[in-house]
């Protein structure tokens, strides 16, 4: 038997992740799915266990230093059109007994499935401008907002055809909730500055893979001009 020589055919560029991400972004070829006719702000997770590195530098992480205030101005101007705005976080209850295999790989106490129900972890961010009278809050226990919760009837209920994604992280929940959108037929979109992760080769690699497959990845600014426009 002849010794095989395996080559990859993996294209292999010494770019940094951010560098590939701006490459693609720039590149006019790239058709958009666009915005539709009626749009859901989906932000997730903007809870402090992930946006509070003052209070807990393990697991929180920030991006962009206006994040949580583009993401207000956006769902503002929304809720001002008429247009959902949804709130996930996630907890589990006192044993972990719902964090499923997902909380089986760690066991300290920053592990996901020690953010209980009611936890200062499981908080949202006192920055976030929450309507509880008009907004959809829930709890989730997986990486998607759409997993086994109301997300997927309610946007039906609503007429919504475009869901634009915020919060974190880019390579974990908003990756997930994003491929879920575009799975259920709604046109995604991620807007930049208003996403976060806690490193920065997660966080441009994962932009990458969204424009170039499952979401238009835009501007806040760009956002808010469609949403004005209405």
């Amino acid at each position: 038997m002849s010794d095989l020589v395996f080559e990859p055919t993996m294209i292999r560029e010494n770019k940094t992740a951010r560098e590939l991400f701006e490459a693609v972004k720039a590149n006019p070829a790239r058709a958009r799915f666009g915005f539709g006719e009626k749009l859901a702000v989906v932000n997730v997770d903007f809870q402090q266990s992930y946006t509070r590195p003052d209070l807990f530098p393990k697991t929180a992480y920030v991006t962009h230093p206006d994040q949580i205030g583009f993401t207000n101005r956006i769902s503002t101007a929304a809720r001002a059109k008429g247009m959902p705005v949804i709130w996930s976080h996630v907890a589990y209850k006192a044993d972990a007994g719902d964090a499923g295999v997902w909380g089986t790989r760690t066991d300290t106490p920053d592990s996901l499935q020690n953010i209980k129900y009611g936890s200062e972890r499981h908080a949202f961010d006192p920055r976030c401008q929450i309507d509880e009278a008009v907004d959809l809050i829930y709890t989730k226990r997986m990486p998607s907002a759409f997993f086994e919760t109301p997300l997927n009837s309610y946007l039906r209920w609503h007429k919504v055809d475009t869901v634009l994604v915020t919060g974190g992280s880019t390579s974990g929940c908003v990756r997930a909730t994003a491929v879920d959108s575009l799975s259920y037929g709604f046109r995604t979109i991620v807007a930049e500055e208003c996403v976060a992760d806690k490193h920065e080769s997660y966080h441009y690699a994962n932009l990458t893979d969204l424009q170039l497959k499952y979401a238009d990845v835009v501007s806040a600014q760009d956002v808010l001009d469609w949403l004005s426009s209405r």
